[in-house]
């Protein structure tokens, strides 16, 4: 019974509660043939779940994989990173024709004022720093950003929308980073910005400047870019608070400018022990 969803047995719950469990046991143990679990408790519920290893009350996130060739794209891109390592673990080789750039959106960053100010931490009074409630909503911008996974630098560009339009302008902007006669090696996902008739159309006005390597659908979590992502959700934007738009923008953009003083190296492990570089 507790295998099945509450709301396949009448109820307007998803997800079991012990009570709930209690509850519809008590009312159907006797014409179910189990008349001794009239007054069976909730710890005792518990027991038997533990016992059964099963929690129904709980939920636990997959992905399931759609991408008929994921295997085959996601080797190609550890491939991507296996050749990285390799170059540099031979720094003579780091001088290549070949730039290789980690690439996605941060979509939805808030911009958030305080209503009041924050009240500092006070020795002896309360030890952290206190903010109030309510906040005011200023709308959000997007980070388009490209990690260099050979020399650690993040190519950053604060945007209010993310479509083909912004996604060729950032194309532009490595384009004038890096000298002509590098490829530029793009590891990216299959948003539609990104193969779109316009950007399509603009590849065509530099051939062979830029070279595109698709993550497999819902495997997004192959792109190194998304490391960097993360450290920054957990850093810098934790908690920040801003008057406007204009000032989030020039506070992602200072980030961006501080990390790349002392670039961080970031390196792919999973299971590149099982890959060879031809």
């Amino acid at each position: 019974m507790a295998c099945q969803k509450p709301k396949e047995l009448g109820y307007s719950y998803e997800l079991w509660t012990f009570e709930l469990l209690q509850k519809h046991v008590r009312a159907h143990c006797e014409t179910d043939g189990h008349p001794s679990l009239r007054r069976i408790g909730k710890g005792t519920i518990s027991k038997f779940l533990r016992k059964a290893e099963i929690q129904p009350h709980k939920i636990q996130y997959y992905l399931e994989r759609r991408d008929p060739d994921f295997k085959e794209k996601m080797v190609q891109i550890l491939h991507v990173y296996k050749e990285i390592e390799v170059k540099r673990s031979n720094p003579d080789e780091l001088e290549s024709n070949v730039a290789t750039i980690s690439y996605d959106e941060k979509p939805g960053i808030q911009a958030i004022e305080n209503t009041a100010p924050d009240l500092p931490p006070v020795p002896g009074e309360h030890p952290t720093i206190s903010r109030d409630y309510e906040y005011k909503r200023h709308g959000t911008v997007s980070l388009m950003a490209g990690l260099d996974l050979e020399t650690g630098v993040v190519h950053g560009n604060v945007v209010n929308r993310h479509r083909s339009r912004e996604f060729i302008d950032f194309l532009k902007i490595l384009d004038g980073r890096y000298p002509p006669e590098k490829t530029l090696r793009i590891i990216l996902d299959n948003h539609s910005a990104h193969t779109s008739k316009e950007t399509r159309g603009f590849l065509a006005t530099v051939p062979g400047r830029f070279q595109f390597v698709f993550t497999p659908k819902h495997g997004s979590w192959l792109n190194l870019i998304e490391s960097f992502f993360s450290k920054m959700t957990r850093s810098m934007l934790r908690g920040i608070r801003v008057c406007s738009k204009a000032e989030l923008k020039a506070r992602i953009e200072q980030y961006l400018r501080e990390i790349n003083e002392m670039p961080v190296m970031y390196r792919w492990t999973y299971r590149m022990e099982e890959l060879a570089v031809a």
